[in-house]
């Protein structure tokens, strides 16, 4: 079976193509290819698929064998396949995933393709529907959690899957490593969440880490990076344009007058190769 991987800001993904290979076992096969010591080693799977709604699938697999809804820079690096291969014959195509069709469009950069720029659609803010338990149709802005004896603001926002966002004073000593599982399976998120830890350095500059749902820490997090800014905005810590700095790198977000969240950032290709014994 031939594979590429790819990274986008260190956020790492095996990418098989199933309009021309066939995976039986979506969730074995990601168990087994995203181990870092038997496998391939990546954050999660990256499936194409054929779309009947859009010009492509995109199936999202988690280290776990979990099914993501969406992942920011997974789709990057989707995007960048489709048209460095030839499959997308344009730069701007819709990309059909679990949290709706988004539309990805490949930025120039010295007449070559650069970056990708994603239209990421509208935040969900409404608590029943991102989903956070107790809020109904309210939004979760700045509300208390207790989290292993201590008490945190939360504030939390669905990119098509859950957010909770946590602003912290020093985002090196924020105990990520300890208490991100328990942000995690806490009984306030019925369908977990993903937890994000932000230090505002200015209005516009965050930094961010990350523990993903199904995933644990990893170096970057696109929805968590679009996450972060709505709940900066929402909380007057940021204007509505942001460069969100994460362990593996930067993405500029912009929460638009139109209400979409863009996403911008790079996507680069790793190594291509053939996986035996799947």
């Amino acid at each position: 079976m031939h594979f590429t991987k790819w990274q986008g800001c260190g956020n790492d993904f095996v990418l098989v193509d199933c309009l021309q290979e066939k995976i039986a076992d979506y969730a074995g096969f990601a168990k087994k290819v995203c181990d870092r010591h038997y496998g391939i080693g990546a954050d999660g799977v990256l499936v194409l698929l054929p779309s009947e709604k859009a010009d492509f699938c995109m199936r999202i697999f988690n280290t776990d064998g979990s099914e993501a809804e969406m992942c920011g820079n997974g789709i990057r690096c989707f995007a960048r396949y489709l048209y460095d291969y030839g499959i997308a014959k344009t730069t701007r195509f819709t990309v059909e995933t679990g949290a709706g069709i988004l539309v990805p469009e490949i930025v120039p950069e010295d007449g070559k393709a650069g970056a990708v720029r994603v239209d990421m659609g509208k935040p969900v803010l409404a608590g029943d529907e991102i989903p956070v338990s107790g809020f109904g149709r309210n939004r979760v802005i700045s509300e208390p959690i207790e989290v292993d004896g201590k008490t945190y603001a939360m504030t939390c926002v669905s990119m098509g899957n859950p957010h909770c966002v946590v602003f912290v004073e020093d985002i090196l000593s924020c105990g990520i490593e300890r208490i991100g599982a328990m942000f995690e399976s806490h009984e306030r998120f019925p369908r977990k969440t993903n937890t994000e830890f932000v230090e505002v350095r200015d209005r516009g500059h965050l930094r961010m880490r990350v523990w993903e749902r199904g995933a644990a820490i990893t170096l970057a997090c696109g929805t968590g990076a679009c996450a972060s800014l709505v709940a900066a905005v929402l909380n007057d810590r940021a204007e509505r344009r942001a460069e969100v700095e994460l362990d593996g790198g930067k993405l500029r977000i912009e929460w638009a007058e139109d209400e979409h969240v863009y996403m911008t950032g790079p996507a680069e290709e790793v190594f291509a190769g053939e996986i035996q014994n799947v």
